[in-house]
């Protein structure tokens, strides 16, 4: 499916020239990310702190909220249409439009811009929440395979990973030294993100440092060969939302709203041996498509990438491989250091869109991943235009 694109146009968008089909983010918010949350499986606890938090950045109340939409999952709550509990986290009265994904909240959020350009609209608010925490996180993920040849196999989430990962190594596309610096850029950077789950290195007396480096992380055993658990996100509790506006509506709520320039969602082949696993033919295809083949001016990425060498494969796939210097990857410290389930995409997007709202990036790029070893991929781009 392609997405509707937002033309993009020389010079700074003001109130004055903002077209009712022109859609940015204007708020995001997290949770902490945790390893447990002493919480219900339907997020409502996770979520009630996180769009109060919204309202009051953004000056509105619920009612402000034309259309909302959510991405969580069913499989990992235990229980079938386990979203519509979250909506206490909303309130009952009264009545609102409301939709759901059965993924990531970044495809919530598609579906909420979606709506936006159809006019019916001018505000929407997107969120995913997830606690992993709730049962076995790597046997769960098996039922996001081939239902008929691989899901009954019940194939362990970090094994698929580390064959991914040793693919790439034996074919000289990367090596550990390279997925290990991943790890320790990505920690290092977390030590600034009071979301993190895991940030930096603790010192002997309990402080918190970015004293973390490859070699360190290199002398750590095997937990899945060729991964160390520092190659693999964190089983992690949390959640996120979005909200988006149009038109004038955006100016209204943000004074340097972060305008969507791109959006683009494609889809691999669900079986494992029908594609090359050491690159990512859909990221690529979307990430063309969301930035219109021009990464130029992008100075931050936000990857969906829960594994070392799957952050590798995202950067060669959206052009963005060998651009270290010019463009920050995962300030925030990505999934790395806390990736909860259907919410840590949505959070890529949300740290991007933040970046260009504070006026810390002009143009920024979002990705998100669904499905395994990068089967499902999204791309959003964000930009200033100031």
């Amino acid at each position: 499916m392609t997405s509707p694109q937002t033309a993009a146009r020389p010079g700074a968008l003001t109130p004055e020239t903002v077209t009712d089909d022109d859609v940015a983010v204007v708020g995001f918010c997290q949770s902490p990310s945790v390893r447990r949350s002493y919480s219900t499986t339907n997020g409502t606890e996770m979520l009630v702190p996180i769009f109060q938090q919204i309202y009051k950045d953004l000056g509105i109340t619920r009612r402000d909220i034309g259309f909302w939409c959510s991405g969580s999952s069913d499989y990992m709550s235990g229980r079938a249409f386990s979203f519509i509990s979250s909506v206490d986290a909303i309130g009952a009265v009264p009545p609102i439009d409301e939709s759901h994904v059965e993924m990531d909240g970044a495809w919530a959020m598609y579906e909420a811009y979606v709506k936006l350009k159809t006019g019916e609209t001018d505000t929407a608010l997107a969120y995913g929440f997830g606690k992993s925490s709730a049962g076995n996180l790597r046997r769960t993920l098996a039922l996001q395979t081939d239902p008929y040849v691989v899901a009954p196999l019940w194939p362990d989430s970090l094994a698929l990973a580390g064959m991914q990962a040793r693919l790439g190594l034996d074919a000289g596309l990367w090596d550990e030294a390279a997925m290990a610096e991943v790890a320790a850029r990505s920690r290092r950077d977390a030590v600034g993100n009071p979301a993190a789950q895991f940030a930096g290195s603790r010192a002997p007396d309990g402080t918190v440092t970015d004293d973390v480096t490859a070699e360190q992380l290199l002398a750590q055993p095997m937990l899945a060969d060729p991964l160390r658990r520092h190659d693999i996100a964190p089983v992690t509790d949390g959640a996120a939302a979005i909200v988006l506006a149009s038109g004038r509506r955006a100016f209204a709520l943000c004074d340097n709203p972060a305008w969507i320039t791109g959006f683009e969602h494609i889809i691999d082949s669900a079986e494992l041996g029908g594609r090359d696993l050491t690159t990512a033919p859909s990221a690529a295809a979307a990430g063309e498509r969301a930035t219109g083949g021009d990464v130029a001016g992008i100075t931050m990425a936000e990857l969906h990438a829960p594994f070392t060498h799957q952050e590798l494969i995202l950067r060669s796939a959206l052009g963005l491989d060998g651009a270290a210097d010019a463009v920050a990857i995962n300030p925030s410290g990505g999934p790395l250091t806390g990736n909860p389930m259907f919410a840590a995409g949505l959070q890529r997007i949300g740290n991007a869109a933040r970046a260009v709202i504070d006026g810390g990036a002009d143009r920024a790029l979002g990705h998100a991943t669904s499905g395994p070893l990068l089967q499902q991929n999204l791309v959003c781009v964000l930009d200033g235009r100031r």
